[in-house]
């Protein structure tokens, strides 16, 4: 988020002649879509309809867009800064980018971890002739699933409650499995 002062969302024409000069200011021009529902008219010169596109597709080339097409059913809008942005907000930049590869990677192996859980007991049903202990080997893999999803909510990447319901839905996966093979009595 741009702390500097920040002109309102209106035609890029118009915005142009409420900045400052160039020459003495720093200017740079951010671009973002906005939902249909949200939809603002922006008149962009740099952004003109595709021609075998038809109406509604627009191709937006700057420095923050890097030449992506914006598709049907979104307009660019202008937002216009001036000045340089305080050492604070490019710090918090560097944080979010740490934490969301942090968090990326806890969900990641949490994930991997009960897949690998939910495949063992899928085998454990199919087979013909299982064995009462061959469900402890799936108990260790719960363990490590259970492991890397506490882990994961200690890291703050998930809520406790979404925790828990993921580990119910592994413990219940493997009760149903147990109940399917009589390898437990059924308790009302």
């Amino acid at each position: 988020m741009v702390t500097a002062t920040t002109s309102p969302l209106f035609s890029l024409s118009s915005l142009r002649a409420s900045l400052p000069s160039p020459t003495r200011f720093h200017t740079s021009l951010s671009l973002r879509a906005l939902s249909p529902r949200a939809r603002l008219s922006a008149a962009l010169p740099f952004a003109s309809p595709l021609v075998s596109g038809g109406y509604g597709t627009w191709a937006a080339t700057s420095i923050s867009s890097a030449g992506r097409l914006r598709r049907r059913g979104l307009e660019v809008v202008c937002e216009a800064t001036t000045g340089r942005r305080p050492d604070s907000v490019k710090k918090r930049e560097r944080q979010n980018d740490k934490h969301r590869i942090r968090n990326h990677a806890r969900k990641a192996e949490m994930r991997t971890r009960m897949k690998k859980v939910l495949r063992a007991l899928e085998k454990l049903r199919k087979k013909p002739d299982a064995q009462p202990e061959e469900i402890i080997e799936i108990e260790k893999l719960i363990a490590e699933a259970y492991k890397a999803i506490d882990k994961t909510v200690k890291v703050g990447a998930m809520h406790r409650n979404t925790a828990n319901h993921r580990k119910s839905r592994l413990a219940r996966r493997k009760k149903a499995i147990e109940i399917l093979r009589g390898w437990t009595k059924i308790v009302s």
